[in-house]
Order: structure tokens, then sequence, then C-alpha cells
């Protein structure tokens, strides 16, 4: 559920299922339907995805090495699967983020199937809060914490990315709709983290935000662009430049 719109998934035939539903309530309508087979809803293939250094297996897949770097991913129906560029340019911004500013703690807003929070903790984060609205996202992120054994490092959430905002987190990464950064950056505790990882957006809403990230006081340390169309951006807060008193 987003808003007020409900997504059904079926893995066969519902008509007459969904037909009871709109005679139950009135007030349902049916918006649009769509027949795709599983791997042309996630957009590919889903045995085993490489990116930011970090191997991602289906649980049913054989593919991956037993190396300490390939974590499992069962993406369900849920966006998050590695494939989407805005969800690999992320996992190279905190791959590029852990190398440059190690970082101990991790806000993830919208985390989907909690992708991006599996790989902070497979590249040394030890800490993550996990987020989303969509109670469906949340429980998919529930169990792929679970099947990789983090369910200690990773807590997974339900819930408005701007009410979860907090101080004393070193990484906020968010993949998420531009509205909600728009919002978010009127949260205080948002520009207070040492690095922000924004992406999902395009064009024209990128420029807007980058402008609002710099007059935050944050530096533009790297831009990730896919094809002109979606954008991500890695900001950095300078450190303090400690001043000797006389």
């Amino acid at each position: 559920m987003e808003g007020d719109s409900s997504f059904l998934f079926f893995s066969e035939p519902a008509d007459e299922r969904v037909a009871r539903l709109l005679a139950q309530g009135p007030e349902l309508t049916l918006s649009e339907r769509y027949q795709f087979d599983y791997e042309e809803w996630q957009g590919g293939g889903l045995d085993c995805i490489s990116a930011g250094g970090v191997t991602f297996r289906a649980p049913w897949s054989r593919f991956g090495t037993d190396d300490g770097r390939t974590l499992l991913l069962d993406p369900g129906v849920v966006f998050g699967n590695g494939v989407h560029p805005t969800t690999r340019d992320c996992l190279s911004a905190l791959a590029d983020a852990h190398a440059r500013f190690p970082f101990h703690s991790v806000l993830d807003l919208g985390t989907g199937t909690g992708i991006l929070a599996l790989y902070a903790v497979a590249v040394g984060a030890e800490r993550v809060l996990a987020v989303d609205l969509n109670p469906l996202c949340v429980r998919t992120a529930v169990r792929n914490v679970a099947l990789n054994g983090f369910s200690d490092v990773v807590q997974v959430v339900e819930g408005r990315a701007e009410d979860f905002c907090r101080n004393g987190v070193d990484v906020v990464v968010a993949n998420i709709h531009a509205e909600v950064i728009k919002s978010l950056l009127a949260v205080e505790a948002f520009l207070q983290s040492p690095v922000l990882i924004i992406s999902g957006l395009l064009r024209t809403p990128f420029r807007e935000i980058r402008e609002k990230i710099r007059a935050a006081g944050y530096d533009i340390h790297r831009v990730y662009e896919h094809e002109m169309t979606w954008h991500t951006l890695m900001a950095v807060r300078p450190a303090p430049i400690d001043r000797a008193m006389g």
C-alpha cells in the first residue's frame, strides 16, 4: 500500500477474487492491471548480481562464493534487487564513503528489500536503522536481514522517513521519492550527518536538491549519473577546523 493506492500481486489468474473485493468495497476502484513474469517485473534475472564489491544471491540460486562477500537477497515483489541504476549507484556510493570516511552507523531511508542496509553491514557498519513506509517492504527487509544473520545489527521499522532522522548517524542514505527528499531537507537532524547519499532523482529535482544541500553547508563529493536520467549524489559536511587559542 502506498498512499491511497494498493497493489495486489497474484501468481495465477484472480479475476473472481478481484471482483469479490470490489463488490465488498463500493469505494474501491480497479485502476490498472498488468501481466508480467517475475523477471520482467523485477527488471532482469535475480539468481546472482554483483555490485559494490559484494555478490547478492537469491536464496534459491547456487551461484556466489563462500568468501564472506556474498549476501542472500530475496526481493519478493519489492523494489530493490540491485538491477536499477539508482540502487547500484547507492551501493557504489556506500563503498566510496566507507573507503574515504569509514562509518559505523547508517540510516537507510526507503529501505525497500533492505539491500543497502545489508551492504552497509557487509562493509563494516555496526548499527543500521532501515526505514520504509510500505509494510510489504518492511516484511521483505526483515526477512532478508534474518537470512543473513544481521538481526542484531540491523533494525527495520515501518514509518515516515521524516520521523526517524536523528543525530549521531555517520551516513544517511535515501533512495526515495524527490518530494520526500525535499521534506527531509527541512528536518534539522537530517542535515547533521557527516555524509549524505541521495538517490532516485531525475534531472530537474536533482539540480534543485543539490543546491539546497550545498546551501546547508555540504560539499558535493561525487555525482553518479545514469544515461543523463537518474542521478545520485554523495555530500560531505566539511570537518571543523581547530583553531589554536592564543
